[in-house]
């Protein structure tokens, strides 16, 4: 499971620094797609299709009227105008919700309403605006109505399977569910449906600094931002947060909170810090312990110290994933490595979020590690991206400054062999919030 080791300018006895492909790749292998559920149709939007939806009768399931109108045979209107329209009897009415009418007289029309079965021998729907309907009561014909235009056979009908015939593949699976496919599946009785179980990622900050976020401050202590934040992200990618709360930086408590995430079924936890190299980072023992873990150093900036490995309970081995404690550097470590991770257990596809390539709007530097830089990204009048990292009064890009990560819109990507861009250099971005959209 140890990935390659590669070499590095770094000081003497520094760990080596593992490739963020390289790790990405180790992470992904321990990751396969989850099995179903079965939801009620309210509750399945933005989930995943778990199976081909096969259309068990035609839509709509009879032929009926696209206007309020009339009813007829196209033959009997040939013709038809204003200044010599076609008078025809009116031989009953068909409403919404009626079952089929009887056969309509050759030469007559029948009142129709939007929806309604047409009767048997109509072929046609004219709209009342082009009958003598809205004319008032003393100058419309009894008994009957005056066809003012002619029109083609089939107009404003709806036929029976001109939307979806029965037995046809309508919806795929691994499609998601947002409300068009919802009201397809309502309109082909589809009541509840089944989807791709939703992934539940246990979320552990730990150290002895932090507080709730409704904690008044103390000396020495910072309020649990990362719970919070991760728990969003996860959401938004389709899984199911499970909070932990916060771990003191004391073995006895990592392991009854990694037994509380085992318990109620978590098949992915998420720790923040403890994975560095100080002197109180206990989650490392702790989860050599607990299960088979690995440790590394990866050529990330920020987010440089990282953990992977699985935690044993019983025949089960959840994966977890430790990232840096900064609340940046845990930002940088789930877009790159715990997203994907996440979206391949939910089959969403694809993995990684869209890339574009944008013109920086200012010079660059880089310290030969893969850089995620905040930036915000926009297009000129000319439809060029451009991105800069420093708008909003940005001064420096450190991995526990929270407010560039909330006014960036994308990370600026400097690739590991990289150390200098120039203004208006290409370089590569992705969206932060990937899910709206907004980057075609």
């Amino acid at each position: 499971m140890k990935p390659r080791a590669i070499s590095t300018s770094q000081q003497p006895h520094a760990p080596p620094l593992i490739p963020v492909d390289e790790a990405l790749e180790t992470i992904l292998a321990h990751f396969a797609p989850l099995g179903s559920e079965v939801v009620a149709l309210h509750e399945a939007h933005r989930r995943i299709l778990a199976d081909d939806l096969i259309a068990p009768h035609d839509l709509p399931p009879f032929r009926n009227s696209a206007m309020d109108g009339y009813a007829l045979r196209a033959a009997d209107i040939v013709g038809a105008s204003t200044e010599r329209p076609r008078w025809l009897p009116v031989a009953g009415l068909s409403a919404a919700g009626d079952p089929p009418p009887a056969t309509l007289p050759v030469g007559a029309a029948m009142r129709i309403m939007t929806g309604a079965p047409l009767p048997r021998g109509a072929d046609t729907v004219v709209r009342f605006e082009e009958t003598s309907e809205g004319w008032e009561a003393v100058n419309r014909p009894a008994d009957g109505v005056l066809i003012l235009r002619s029109e083609r056979e089939g107009a404003n009908v709806r036929c029976a399977g001109e939307d979806v015939r029965a037995g046809e593949r309508v919806l795929t699976a691994g499609s998601p569910l947002h409300p068009p496919q919802i009201a397809l599946l309502a309109a082909l009785g589809q009541a509840q449906v089944a989807v791709v179980r939703r992934p539940r990622v246990g979320i552990l900050a730990t150290g002895d600094e932090l507080l709730p976020p409704d904690a008044p401050l103390a000396p020495g202590r910072i309020r649990n931002s990362n719970e919070a934040m991760l728990a969003a992200w996860v959401a938004q990618v389709g899984g199911e947060p499970w909070p932990l709360g916060i771990a003191r930086d004391e073995a006895t408590a990592l392991r009854a909170k990694l037994a509380e995430a085992l318990a109620v079924g978590c098949d992915l936890i998420l720790t923040s810090a403890g994975v560095s190299v100080g002197d109180f980072d206990r989650v490392k023992e702790v989860l050599a312990a607990e299960g088979e873990m690995h440790f590394w150093q990866v050529a990330i900036k920020p987010g440089k110290p990282l953990a992977f490995g699985v935690v044993r309970h019983g025949e089960r081995h959840v994966p977890l994933l430790g990232l840096p404690g900064n609340p940046v550097a845990s930002a940088v470590a789930f877009h790159v490595f715990a997203q994907p991770a996440i979206r391949r257990m939910g089959q969403r596809w694809p993995l990684a979020p869209p890339r574009r390539t944008a013109q920086l709007a200012e010079p660059v530097h880089n310290s030969g590690r893969r850089h995620y830089l905040r930036a915000f990204a926009w297009r000129d009048e000319d439809g060029t991206l451009r991105v800069t990292t420093r708008g909003s009064g940005v001064q420096r890009q450190g991995s526990g400054i929270l407010s560039v990560l909330a006014w960036a819109n994308c990370f600026a990507i400097v690739p590991e062999d990289v150390y200098y861009l120039e203004t208006n250099q290409p370089i590569a971005v992705e969206p932060i919030q990937w899910a709206e959209e907004e980057w075609n």
